[in-house]
């Protein structure tokens, strides 16, 4: 019998299809990285039996948690929320993946202790493309200074950008966060002649129309897990 999980990753596989055909873009240049956040290992583990071994997690406390209990298992994890550097140390044990690097500090945090623990880390650079005060990430304009200075950092593999878009049912608006990406995206490959392939935006309520920008990751979670879950109830605030 096909499991709830299992059903909804289909549907959410046929809607990224669609969204990709209507841009005449293949499906396959999109990845899926279902966000597990305040989920529990059961249903992690049914996610893993549809494909899936790469799932994302707002908090790093939490996110290590899971990596623990699940550490007999291949599955991997990408750390997609902000990050305060005193939590530097529990990415680098463990995640594959970190999706919002915005800050200098934290990356030379970052690449200290991975040095010393012999791990890369596969990272993203967050965009604050909805220019809201109250957002992590950087203003468009800064991006590419600060990617010059993180190039320094030899255990970070940076391949991308990454953003929230506007939180709105104004297609309008959260179009015009997607089309600041795109045009960031293109600055940087400009300077560099290339590469910056991965742009991470979109979740539930707009990856569809991130597929249509251009987006090649992209963070769905309630349209695959359900409603969120109080996260203290399994995990400790992270």
């Amino acid at each position: 019998m096909t499991s709830t999980i299992a059903q909804n990753l289909a549907a959410v596989e046929r809607r990224i299809a669609d969204a990709a055909a209507r841009v005449g873009r293949d499906a396959g240049e999109v990845r899926l990285l279902p966000v597990s956040k305040t989920k529990p290992p059961a249903d992690i583990l049914e996610a893993r039996a549809a494909g899936y071994r790469r799932f994302g997690e707002n908090k790093a406390q939490e996110a290590h948690a899971k990596w623990l209990e699940l550490a007999e298992t291949d599955i991997e994890w990408a750390v997609i929320g902000h990050l305060q550097t005193n939590k530097a140390k529990l990415v680098a044990e463990f995640a594959t993946e970190f999706q919002a690097l915005s800050s200098l500090k934290l990356a030379a945090e970052l690449d200290k202790r991975l040095q010393a623990a012999g791990r890369r880390l596969q990272v993203l650079v967050q965009v604050n493309s909805s220019d809201e005060p109250q957002k992590f990430g950087l203003p468009s304009a800064e991006v590419l200074t600060f990617t010059r200075k993180i190039a320094a950092f030899d255990s970070l593999d940076v391949r991308g950008l990454m953003t929230l878009a506007l939180f709105t049912d104004d297609h309008d608006r959260i179009r015009a966060c997607f089309e600041v990406m795109q045009q960031t995206q293109r600055e940087l490959r400009d300077a560099d002649g290339g590469g910056w392939d991965e742009l991470s935006m979109g979740m539930s309520g707009d990856f569809e129309l991130a597929i249509e920008h251009g987006a090649t990751c992209v963070r769905v979670g309630q349209a695959i897990f359900g409603s969120r879950l109080d996260p203290n109830t399994y995990w400790p605030a992270g």
